[in-house]
């Protein structure tokens, strides 16, 4: 294949200095910019899904096996390539491999999506699904919120909960917001709020359904201000040390299905979201300002509130 680009920012060579430049190398400085973990996401998941339309599984998908040739990333590394529809064994990079263990299209989604929170926190995989240090840039950027729900997804622990294989995962990528999704609606007062919350239940309701199983899922938190509690069911969410989750952050092992969310800050009013269905939504996000209290859910219509 043809050379990778030089860790420096050069070209290839056959210098004996040449060392390839590879994702791995450029994330030992921290996470990408929001611009560039979209170009890169696009970048992996498009040769992924290449792969897999040809009935491949690379199987040891990770930021190391991620070159960068004139400038852009390319797949690479197929020690581990086989066939699809073949009985495949537990090999690969243990940090990257789904607990499942099963090495299929799916645990290759799982991986990249793992490559993928890498480029957008600057974190070891093993940190996932902690946002960080840098979690303050998601309330901020859309394509971090983009990329974090696409992580999300892709590294669920129930297999059937993730992508089917890199193709869905790129089709979603590149997915516009459907424009007939997004209404804006303005309500006075407390009636507002009554009026928001009945209509999300009647929405909820249409579109929501309990999972067969108990499956567990991940589930994001971000609200601006930050340091707001959430409180699920009634019953506050906290860390295994006692203390509460405050956003933003990811809350881990939360039982999907139908739940009722609210949110607390010092000095705001309580914002309820009503019955949410988190193994549908994955991610959501809440923001306090002067004006409004806005929350949105993907999917959803967007809402805004005058503060009481």
């Amino acid at each position: 294949m043809d050379l990778a680009d030089d860790v420096t920012g050069g070209p290839g060579s056959t210098d004996p200095s040449y060392q390839p430049a590879t994702l791995q190398s450029r994330l030992q400085t921290g996470p990408l910019t929001p611009e560039e973990c979209w170009r890169r996401t696009g970048e992996l998941v498009t040769g992924l899904a290449a792969l897999h339309d040809a009935g491949m599984i690379h199987r040891d998908v990770k930021p190391a096996n991620c070159l960068f040739v004139e400038g852009e990333l390319k797949l690479a590394d197929f020690g581990l390539l086989t066939e699809a529809d073949r009985q495949i064994s537990r090999v690969g990079t243990v940090n990257y491999m789904p607990p499942d263990g099963h090495m299929d299209a799916r645990a290759d989604v799982y991986a990249a999506g793992l490559t993928i929170y890498e480029m957008i926190t600057g974190l070891p995989s093993s940190c996932f699904p902690s946002l960080g240090e840098h979690s303050a840039n998601f309330a901020e950027d859309s394509h971090l919120l983009r990329l974090n729900r696409l992580v999300l997804r892709a590294c669920q622990s129930a297999p059937d909960a993730r992508f089917a294989n890199a193709r869905e995962m790129l089709h979603e990528l590149t997915r516009p917001t459907p424009a007939g999704r997004s209404w804006l609606f303005r309500y006075p007062g407390w009636v507002g709020l009554g009026a928001l919350c009945s209509l999300l239940v009647l929405v909820l309701t249409i579109i929501g359904r309990w999972p067969s199983r108990q499956e567990r899922v991940w589930v994001n938190f971000v609200t601006e201000p930050f340091e707001a509690t959430i409180e699920l069911d009634g019953a506050q969410l906290l860390k295994q040390d006692g203390t509460p989750y405050t956003t933003p952050c990811t809350v881990h092992d939360v039982p999907a299905g139908i739940h009722h969310v609210v949110f607390k800050r010092e000095s705001l009013n309580d914002l309820d979201m009503g019955r949410i269905d988190l193994r549908e939504h994955h991610d959501i996000e809440i923001r306090w300002d002067s004006e409004v209290n806005r929350h949105s859910i993907p999917n959803l219509p967007k809402i805004r509130l005058p503060i009481q």
